[in-house]
Formats: structure tokens, C-alpha cells, sequence
């Protein structure tokens, strides 16, 4: 499985209804429907960019349902399992397996700081719970836990089912020591958009994004180009679209996507507060942004 989830792997909102009370069911749909029109090679709901921190159980449960079902076969669905308790994160490895999705994807997230051993014990246990393969996620910008390489290959080499690494600390240095110390053999993605044209370029799988919701084209582009061996033309490509991907970035995952849907047409609703959508300035540099690309 981990050699089959490659490329573009786009991430989904989680839509809101008007009053951010309710799931937009029927918006989620639409914007499955366009990422996979647009050529992504795989769908991850629920999370950053899904606000999947910021769901009850039971909505978290329908959106993930909701999301392999609607998919049906057609691209691989990564769900992102993670939670701050490990017996959470097995319940939700479960339910999601249960569901039907090709993957999980599990970041370490925690109030207090872990040591690496129960970092271990957490994927060791969310492992021994399902058969689905796993992703393991490092982002110490969200969940407060950075994994060394040699703690990441530890969990890699002592857990079957962990298959693939999203790395998105946004340190080229450490997918480089990923391929170097995992001797070419551990699967790595790339969740930090500024990297994307050095990521693959080092050797990463894939490229875990929300971008493809705003500019699958350009961002399939790159992948083309980079499977083409067209440096020059996947460099052309990358300083295209890397206005739009640092403001995504700088924005904030939810706030960016959601306008940049709504500017398209796609009514999503607002992110969850705390998180605030964007302003008015922000929005028309966004429109700006984006009719210099499309």
C-alpha cells in the first residue's frame, strides 16, 4: 500500500452550515468530487486542513464515513486517526478501517511532553489494533512532539503496519537522513507546501496539501515534471505556485482553503472558532494570488 499511495494527495475541508453548528454534507461531496477531477492521487480527511481537533466524535465519525463512501474506490482515502488519548486514536484506527479507508494517517499529539518510549507505545498499540497501513505524521508545529529520524525509523522498523512517513517540519535535512539511515527503503511524504520542489527532488512518494482545493494544475504539474525528470520545467512550475502556497501556509490551513473555496463558488462556511476566517484583506490579496496562476 505504501508504494501506491504516491503523488498528490489532497487534503479536504471539513464544510460547515451557515451557522457552524452543522456538517455540509453535500459540500464535502462537491469538493471530493473537484479534488479528484483535478487529478489528485489520493484523498486525507480530517486532517489540519479538515479541522478534525475541532469535531465531536460523532462528527468526526460521519465525516470520515461520509468521505470513504463518497470516494467509493476511486483514489486511496488516508484518515487522519490522531487524537490526544492513544485509546482514542485506536477507537478512531478502527472505525475507519471498518469504513473502508486504504490508510491511516497518526500524529503524536499531546498536552504533555512524551518521552519517546510511550511516542512507541502509541503507535504500537494503534498498530496492533488494525491491519491498515499507517502514515506516521511528525509536525511538531501542531502536535508539540518533534521525532527524531532514529526514533521515526524505531517506530518504522518495530511496527509492521507502519508503511509511510509524512515529515512536515519543514527541514529538508531530515528527509535527507530518512533516505540516508533508512537506506532508500522508508517511504516519505512531503507536508510542508515552501518544500514541495526539494521534497520530491530528495526522493518523497508524495506531497500531502490542501493546495489542490485552490490549484490541483500547478501542483500536478510539478509532480509530472518531476516524474519527467524536467528540472527546469518542475522549477518553472514551483516559483509559479509558491505565492499562493506560502500564503496557504501563512494563512492558515482552514481560513485559506475555505475563502479560496468560496471565491470558486463552493459555499463551505467559516472555520470553527477559535480559528477565524479571513478578512477582507486577506481575502482580496487571495484573489490577487490566485488570478496571477488560473
Amino acid at each position: 500500500m505504501s508504494t501506491a499511495i504516491h503523488g498528490i494527495i489532497g487534503y479536504t475541508v471539513t464544510p460547515f452550515d451557515a451557522d457552524g453548528k452543522g456538517l455540509n454534507l453535500a459540500a464535502l461531496g462537491t469538493s471530493i468530487d473537484r479534488l479528484i477531477d483535478g487529478g489528485v492521487h489520493a484523498i486525507a480527511p480530517l486532517g489540519s486542513t479538515g479541522e478534525g481537533a475541532y469535531l465531536s466524535d460523532a462528527e468526526w465519525q460521519e465525516v470520515a464515513e461520509f468521505s470513504t463512501a463518497y470516494v467509493n474506490k476511486r483514489v486511496p482515502v488516508i484518515v487522519s486517526v490522531s487524537d490526544l488519548t492513544t485509546a482514542k486514536a485506536v477507537q478512531r484506527a478502527r472505525f475507519a478501517e471498518a469504513r473502508g479507508a486504504d490508510a491511516v494517517m497518526v500524529l503524536p499529539a499531546s498536552y504533555w511532553k512524551l518521552s519517546e518510549k510511550e511516542i512507541l507505545q502509541h503507535y504500537t498499540a494503534i498498530g496492533d489494533a488494525i491491519a491498515t497501513p499507517i502514515m506516521l505524521y511528525n509536525n511538531p508545529a501542531t502536535s508539540g512532539t518533534d521525532m527524531s529520524v532514529d526514533l521515526i525509523l524505531k517506530i518504522f522498523h518495530a511496527v509492521e503496519n507502519v508503511t509511510m512517513v509524512k515529515e512536515s517540519t519543514g527541514d529538508i535535512q531530515r528527509m535527507h537522513k530518512l533516505h540516508l539511515l533508512g537506506e532508500g527503503q522508508v517511504p516519505f511524504y512531503n507536508g510542508c507546501n515552501p518544500l514541495a520542489l526539494e521534497a520530491f527532488v530528495a526522493g518523497a512518494k508524495g506531497w500531502c496539501t490542501a493546495a489542490p482545493n485552490l490549484i490541483p494544475a500547478l501542483n500536478l504539474d510539478l509532480y509530472h515534471a518531476i516524474l519527467e525528470g524536467d528540472l527546469p520545467g518542475a522549477r518553472e512550475s514551483f516559483y509559479r505556485q509558491l505565492p499562493v502556497l506560502d500564503f496557504i501556509l501563512k494563512g492558515g490551513l482552514p481560513a485559506t482553503i475555505k475563502a479560496g473555496l468560496e471565491l470558486t463558488g463552493l459555499n463551505v462556511g467559516e472555520p470553527r472558532l477559535p480559528v477565524s476566517a479571513l478578512d477582507n484583506q486577506a481575502r482580496e490579496h487571495l484573489v490577487k494570488l490566485l488570478a496571477a496562476v488560473l
